[in-house]
């Protein structure tokens, strides 16, 4: 695996928020993830790239307790979830966004907003949502269409917002950017950096290279359940070899 040193993990001496060492996950016979190690510290945006069947949403789902770890750690703020309660790692402050949005479309704007204050946050259910009005303006217009008649991207706010109303100190986005159109994407990215400018940390896992190097402060390229580079999106773009061969580019 490639390695910028420069920025490796914990380069700074800090215990990371999200700590995952020798990961190794995946369903029935079929072993998915291969020994995956990964950081994200407290305040900073990681990308994790890598085509179709790399196994980033599998990693997403094993870190949030969704599907079991079968060798390795995943710890958060210093605290291990093997065996927690998907609810539980919720509360601890770590929520994902997932691939496909997963809105209740029979519920309202608000229902499904609401609904993601339900394990953390609850006490303050009110003032987050004044506050998930306030970056999506369109979900504030809308508070009582049914989630299922809203086009794409506005299903894609709505997703966020519901994440941010369990006020998260890591939030997985699981390609946010998917089946949006171009300017809709921008609109994605310049959110994305918008709330890490307000402190949030975020693992962006995105097949949208371009702009996730552009907000991203490392990265991570994932293939066929292994890791074969960390480091930061400059050393990244620096080297023709990845770019041609895992990237695309």
């Amino acid at each position: 695996m490639s390695n910028d040193t420069g920025s490796g993990k914990g380069g700074d001496g800090a215990v990371p928020l999200l700590q995952v060492r020798g990961l190794r996950s995946g369903y029935g016979r079929v072993e998915v993830l291969r020994g995956v190690d990964l950081d994200v510290r407290a305040g900073e945006i990681v990308a994790l790239l890598g085509s179709n069947g790399a196994g980033k949403s599998t990693l997403n789902n094993t870190v949030c307790g969704l599907v079991p770890a079968r060798a390795g750690t995943v710890s958060f703020d210093g605290q291990p979830l093997a065996g927690r309660h998907t609810k539980d790692i919720v509360r601890a402050g770590l929520i994902q966004v997932p691939e496909g949005r997963r809105i209740f479309p029979n519920l309202t704007v608000q229902e499904n907003l609401e609904l993601g204050s339900y394990a953390r946050a609850r006490e303050r259910r009110g003032a987050n949502l004044e506050r998930v009005y306030a970056i999506f303006p369109r979900l504030a217009e809308r508070t009582t269409q049914l989630a299922g008649t809203m086009s794409g991207g506005e299903q894609q706010m709505l997703a966020i917002g519901r994440g941010l109303m369990a006020e998260p100190r890591l939030l997985i986005l699981d390609e946010p950017s998917l089946g949006l159109s171009p300017l809709l994407v921008e609109e994605m990215f310049t959110l994305i950096a918008r709330l890490h400018g307000e402190g949030l940390a975020v693992l962006l896992v995105e097949q949208n290279v371009g702009q996730s190097l552009d907000i991203a402060g490392r990265a991570y390229v994932l293939e066929n359940g292994a890791l074969r580079f960390e480091g930061t999106p400059a050393a990244l773009l620096a080297s023709a070899e990845l770019k041609r061969a895992y990237l695309g580019l």
